[in-house]
């Protein structure tokens, strides 16, 4: 498992480029995963590497080839590490986009007179897209109310609105708000058990960087992630397509390949950086334990990841040390509740007498890096049902340590929490 003052957390903060230091700010503890993770050391290399090769894929000399088959080793490897047992992967701009494309897909498609089912927890990425298609193909979208108090939706919430003739559905994995997770498969189970056609759609983009995909349980049709958001870098999106996805008339060239959802030439770098990715959580699964075959070493690396990330956030609401935790401090309410066990490594919490912006700047001021979310077309859905302006998000990931976990809690004690 990982443990904090141990070698293998040195090991693993030893793979990300800037673990503790800005390149401009200088010094800082990064508790702002949430709005991307670090980068790989090894992505950085990869990205550079490919950066410069002039030649294109499909050409019939040694660089094209050899690029072909780095596109088709990095499908390969999202393959065993999102556990995809049919279907495609493709990238694109942007996970955002990559849902956009995916809803518009499934909406253009569905039966007239279907309707469309989302929550009402959801990132705009994917409500927006519901909500923007609905009213362009007339489809009635049905928003399922989330539980204001502990974060989440559950499969029930679903199941009280679910109607036969719902032909699309969206599903949020993990909330970048709160950081509270979504039960996707039982949530999948009962709209299937009521439209079994429906496509189902799912924004893991939050999610992901907590390692446990598992795309054969889900029973969904489409999935994206921002693998910024993962330990890679910006500039694209990927996605994974059923077959049932992927077989509806979309977007392609006239006379090329049916199932060819990728437009224009991608970035060879971009599927290589994605290799690294997958190699990282099946190194790290090997650390954390005796499995030898790959996908197992990548549950075992998520697993090694979520009991650590429960550590991290444990020693930030109920203290460490002699610190105080956010529990403790009598001006502090935690968002989603101070016991939520479906928080993956995300805090957010508000402070009476205190704005968000100004606690923010405060640990920005001793180098902590955090973030505000505010009531905006972003979080609005989540801290207008309850009254709040805006938030303090703590967001953390495997490679942060307890002590750095510390320094939050000793600035928030010396500005009187």
């Amino acid at each position: 498992m990982i443990q904090d003052n141990t070698p293998l957390i040195n090991a693993i903060r030893d793979q990300f480029s800037n673990i503790d230091s800005c390149p401009i700010g200088g010094p800082r503890v990064y508790f702002e995963n949430g709005g991307g993770a670090l980068t790989l050391k090894s992505v950085i290399e990869t990205s550079a590497k490919y950066a410069g090769i002039p030649d294109n894929q499909g050409r019939d000399n040694p660089a094209a080839k050899a690029l072909v088959e780095t596109i088709q080793k990095a499908k390969s490897d999202l393959t065993v590490f999102m556990n995809a047992t049919s279907g495609q992967f493709i990238v694109g701009e942007t996970g955002t986009e990559l849902l956009y494309r995916m809803i518009r897909t499934a909406c253009l498609n569905a039966p007239k007179g279907s309707k469309i089912i989302g929550s009402s927890i959801e990132h705009p990425s994917s409500r927006s897209a519901a909500r923007h298609w609905a009213d362009i193909v007339g489809m009635d979208y049905l928003n399922v109310p989330h539980n204001d108090t502990d974060g989440t939706v559950t499969a029930d919430d679903y199941a009280a609105i679910m109607t036969p003739d719902v032909a699309v559905a969206t599903i949020l994995h993990a909330s970048p708000v709160t950081g509270i997770g979504i039960d996707v498969a039982a949530i999948s189970k009962t709209i299937r058990a009521v439209a079994p056609d429906c496509m189902i759609i799912v924004d893991g983009i939050q999610h992901a960087a907590h390692g446990q995909m598992n795309l054969a349980a889900y029973d969904i049709d489409g999935y994206a992630i921002s693998p910024y958001k993962v330990f890679s870098r910006h500039g694209y999106g990927i996605a994974w397509i059923s077959d049932k996805l992927t077989a509806l008339p979309h977007e392609a060239l006239v006379g090329g390949p049916k199932d060819n959802w990728e437009l224009g030439t991608r970035d060879t770098g971009a599927y290589a950086a994605i290799s690294d990715v997958v190699a990282y959580f099946d190194w790290l699964g090997g650390e954390v334990s005796r499995e030898t075959d790959p996908r197992r070493r990548i549950e075992a690396a998520g697993k090694a990841i979520n009991r650590y990330e429960m550590i991290l956030t444990d020693a930030l609401i109920n203290g460490t040390g002699n610190l105080l935790g956010l529990r403790e401090m009598k001006k502090v309410t935690i968002l989603a509740g101070p016991d939520n066990q479906k928080r993956e490594g995300t805090v957010s919490f508000v402070v009476q007498g205190f704005a968000s912006s100004d606690v923010v700047g405060r640990l920005n001021k001793e180098g902590i890096r955090t973030h505000m979310r505010k009531a905006d077309h972003y979080s609005g859905n989540i801290l207008q049902p309850l009254e709040l302006p805006d938030c303090v998000r703590v967001s953390m990931c495997h490679y942060n340590t307890i002590e750095e976990v510390s320094q939050v809690l000793a600035v928030l004690r010396d500005i009187g929490l």
